[in-house]
């Protein structure tokens, strides 16, 4: 069978520098994700909040949103919350439920925000995806440069140990009548997904490419960034953080 040519669209999801930029903006990455499990997500704004101890008006950043799921739950609890992501498709949606204390706004991670924020928090393992290992230390240092002075930053991050054990190499997932076939690896450092489908007869191809950043890694980052760690988290119920166990690197900072 031959290989279709791709489209524009596709091109672009092959530059490794772009693929969250073109990733990201089509409909088809909401559709394969769309049974996130949004208890979950809510427990454990929960139980970070009231780690925290944020007061009832703290101005929170959600960074990199998308269509800002967590920042909705953040702000029914009160908050003044801005979700910030690099897709304008995804900040359009998240647009439909603005209101006095919840905004959304197209920004990249890279640059500090112009305004201060009391939290900041980076979630869902949306790190790492900058083929530039100096474009990642970028994004930890402005996240640190647009906190309070007592604002504290958090990021929830995959445990890179877990996920390279328990990788599976090839999986069929069909959502919505698409059959999404997808293949993982684990190259130069990077942790790859490839998603091959084809929808209405066209063939599709996208690629995530997270770094493959363990907590020495960060250690390291925010050493060099004057960022001090305060603590580390393996799990969404807050548990400690064992790195041939835990599921996920969750990291407080400030």
């Amino acid at each position: 069978m031959s290989k279709l040519p791709l489209s524009d669209t596709q091109k672009a999801s092959s530059n490794s520098e772009s693929w969250f930029t073109s990733w990201f903006d089509t409909p088809y990455y909401h559709i394969l994700y769309k049974d996130r499990d949004d208890k979950e997500a809510q427990i454990f704004m929960d139980n970070i909040v009231h780690y925290l101890n944020l007061p009832e008006e703290a101005k929170i950043l959600d960074l990199a949103c998308g269509k800002g799921r967590h920042s909705i739950y953040l702000n029914e609890m009160g908050f003044d919350v801005t979700g910030a992501d690099l897709s304008e498709n995804s900040i359009a949606e998240a647009k439909k439920s603005e209101n006095d204390k919840l905004h959304f706004a197209v920004h990249d991670m890279r640059q500090p925000c112009t305004e201060k924020y009391d939290a900041i928090l980076n979630l869902f393992t949306s790190f790492g995806y900058f083929e530039n290992d100096e474009d990642n230390f970028k994004t930890l240092k402005s996240i640190h440069d647009s906190l309070t002075e007592y604002g504290f930053a958090v990021i929830d991050f995959m445990n890179v140990y877990t996920v390279i054990d328990n990788l599976v190499e090839s999986e069929l997932k069909t959502v919505d009548g698409i059959d999404f076939h997808i293949k993982r690896s684990v190259v130069d450092g990077y942790i790859l997904k490839e998603i091959n489908f084809t929808d209405k007869g066209e063939a599709y191809h996208f690629t995530e490419k997270v770094r493959a950043l363990t907590l020495e890694d960060f250690e390291q980052m925010m050493e060099e960034a004057g960022i001090y760690l305060l603590d580390t988290f393996g799990d969404y119920k807050l548990k400690k953080f064992f790195k041939n166990q835990s599921e996920r690197l969750i990291m407080l900072f400030k």
